[in-house]
């Protein structure tokens, strides 16, 4: 895990490889969006993850932004609570791939990795 290069703190933490993902899934949609992440009630330790593509409009005064050369990331601050110093990496592998969170407040994960508890 790499993560990409920081000029100022970031909240969430970004490999290159989970910005090159986000960016190519960005590309795709064929807008100028801005990935959120956050956290709600539920999965199998209590709280889960989530992320989505959210057009820039829709960011608000209780939102915090972390930019990644362009890239804006966007948290609500009640979820950042719970996400602050999360590391966001990506895998390509055919199994186990995909986007993984490493949370430094979670107690518990899940054995999915999109579940935790803190």
């Amino acid at each position: 895990m790499t993560p990409v290069a920081q000029t100022q703190q970031r909240g969430i933490i970004l490999s290159e490889a989970a910005l090159r993902q986000v960016k190519s899934l960005q590309a795709q949609q064929g807008q100028d969006l801005c990935l959120r992440v956050g956290v709600r009630q539920g999965g199998c330790s209590g709280m889960s993850y989530m992320m989505d593509f959210e057009d820039l409009s829709k960011i608000t005064p209780q939102d915090d932004v972390f930019d990644y050369d362009g890239f804006k990331i966007v948290c609500d601050r009640k979820s950042l609570l719970y996400l602050y110093g999360l590391m966001l990496d990506y895998s390509s592998a055919m199994i186990g791939g995909g986007f993984q969170f490493t949370n430094p407040n979670a107690s518990q994960t899940c054995g999915c990795g999109k579940s935790f508890g803190v």
